[in-house]
């Protein structure tokens, strides 16, 4: 089962298993306002995860079991996804007369032209784009395809935790779908607007272009802020978890900002600027609208002047809770601080409302 693209379903989590944490997030929806219903973050243990590919499944399932309990959430069905470099997309022309059953058996018929692993190892689903712009006669359909074992290691963990899998999406198109939410705080409005996505999270840097509201580009590179993290730790004799709650909390010593901090800073400028160098040099752009800072490290104080700076482009930091109602029982400073990095959870629980 890769129910990625489109598929209906009705009240799912989403549920964002990255690197170094499970972020779990449900909405609801009043007309066209989302509300904030639960959420909640739990820590994975070291190397339960290692760049984006699940190693210790018992692990990541009882980490899933934990966020559950603490979010209180009663809702059994979740949306998780695969990173992009374990997905190959394809877009093919298909003659726009047929149904959603006879082209299922085609793609099925010719997938051994697209993939190149054997297709009994692969999950394949496929999304009608629309008319073709090169044939009136057809339409672009969009092809994705997984190995089998990344979706099925995400759901022996979720059934680890009593969940069920009901949509297995892509993170890039899940973060395309946050940032529709992200888009009318962008003081140009207008649908063509590029805009570059950092997403920097412990251990992954990952960079998606948002051209006219579609992922035109995105690339990972093994970058995060466990180097911070690893940092303070052999710098000020810590354990890694002291060094983790030190990094949020502070009280670190008086040469920490100077010696530790700004070097990190200036290290992460250098990775969205050397990302976008990348992007230019294999696409048709030679400049972005905005760049929005995603990930547990963009919190960092004065990374958004830094880059602003470095690039020349307006820069922001992901907030797709800005104009949400957010329930009671869910804790609004948290939610608040974690912002950025739940852009991925976030456009993973909007599958609730497709």
């Amino acid at each position: 089962m890769f129910g990625s693209f489109g598929k209906k379903s009705s009240g799912v989590l989403g549920l964002d298993i990255s690197s170094s944490s499970v972020k779990l997030l449900e909405l609801s929806k009043q007309g066209d306002r989302f509300r904030v219903e639960s959420y909640a973050v739990e820590p994975l243990p070291a190397n339960a995860v290692v760049e984006k590919n699940i190693t210790d499944v018992e692990a990541v399932g009882d980490a899933i079991k934990r966020v559950v309990s603490k979010s209180r959430s009663g809702v059994k069905q979740v949306a998780v996804a695969v990173s992009g470099s374990a997905v190959i997309t394809k877009v093919i022309q298909m003659d726009g007369g047929i149904n959603e059953f006879e082209m299922e058996d085609q793609i099925a018929l010719e997938a051994d032209q697209y993939i190149p692993y054997p297709l009994d190892e692969v999950a394949i689903d496929f999304e009608v784009q629309g008319p073709s712009e090169a044939n009136p006669d057809k339409v672009d359909v969009l092809i994705a395809a997984c190995r089998k074992e990344n979706v099925d290691v995400r759901q022996d963990a979720l059934n680890i935790a009593g969940l069920t899998t009901k949509v297995v999406d892509v993170e890039a198109y899940a973060l395309e779908r946050a940032y529709q939410l992200i888009e009318s705080q962008l003081n140009s409005h207008g649908d063509d607007l590029v805009v570059a996505i950092m997403d920097v999270g412990a251990t992954m840097a990952t960079l998606s272009v948002i051209a006219e509201g579609k992922t035109v580009y995105t690339r990972e590179q093994v970058f995060g802020g466990k180097q911070l993290t690893e940092e303070i730790q052999r710098r000020y004799g810590l354990s890694l978890e002291e060094a983790g709650l030190a990094k949020k909390q502070g009280g670190l010593p008086d040469d920490y900002e100077a010696e530790v901090l700004n070097p990190f800073r200036e290290a992460v400028v250098q990775q969205v600027a050397r990302a976008m160098q990348f992007f230019f040099g294999a696409s048709q752009y030679n400049s972005v609208d905005y760049v929005v800072l995603a990930g547990g490290t963009s919190a960092i104080p004065g990374l958004v002047d830094m880059v602003e700076e470095k690039t020349g482009t307006p820069t922001l930091v992901a907030n797709p809770f800005a104009d949400m109602a957010v329930s009671s029982r869910v804790n609004a400073s948290a939610l608040s601080n974690d912002a950025p990095s739940l852009m991925i959870a976030c456009g993973l629980a909007m599958r609730s409302f497709d």
